[in-house]
């Protein structure tokens, strides 16, 4: 009985090693997959303007048009906005695209155009007085067509291509 414990005990110690050997070994495999990951050039989410303007040249399919600004008490009539790739914020905050800051009706962030492959779409941000689309309130991003009007606060802007 004795040669038998001894044996399972020598069996349960060879385990152990084992079990701690292949942990090691675990850890040495991701610590070894991350510094190689640390190492490789990491690609940025930000372009330079000069690589911006490559990167939509190359998109030949980006819709894009003008914002022509019908009223507002902020905003010269006739004055536009082009849309380009990038999409524009209009609001009453300075952080926005098209500041409208004496508008009242409009919030600090009101609405963003954003030009795609398939059109420019409109999409309110949650502001508390709504943005409308050919006088219908907005409940979901919508894609734009030659001549609708959006109205944010109590500015008006008619959208050409």
């Amino acid at each position: 009985m004795i040669f038998d414990s001894a044996a399972v005990d020598e069996v349960l110690l060879i385990l152990k090693i084992a079990f701690l050997v292949l942990l090691y070994v675990f850890i040495w495999r991701i610590v070894r997959t991350a510094s190689r990951d640390l190492r490789l050039p990491q690609e940025s989410f930000v372009l330079a303007p000069s690589a911006a303007a490559g990167l939509q040249a190359s998109r030949p399919g980006m819709h894009s048009g003008r914002l022509v600004v019908v009223t507002s008490p902020d905003l010269d009539e006739g004055e536009d906005f082009e849309l380009n790739s990038a999409q524009l914020t209009i609001g009453r905050g300075d952080q926005n695209d098209i500041a409208i800051s004496t508008d009242e009706y409009a919030s600090a962030r009101h609405a963003r155009f954003e030009p795609r492959q398939d059109g420019v779409w409109v999409q309110d941000l949650g502001s508390t007085n709504g943005t409308y689309l050919n006088g219908t309130r907005l409940e979901r991003p919508r894609r734009l067509s030659r001549g609708d009007i959006v109205r944010v606060g109590e500015t008006d802007l008619r959208f050409d291509q």
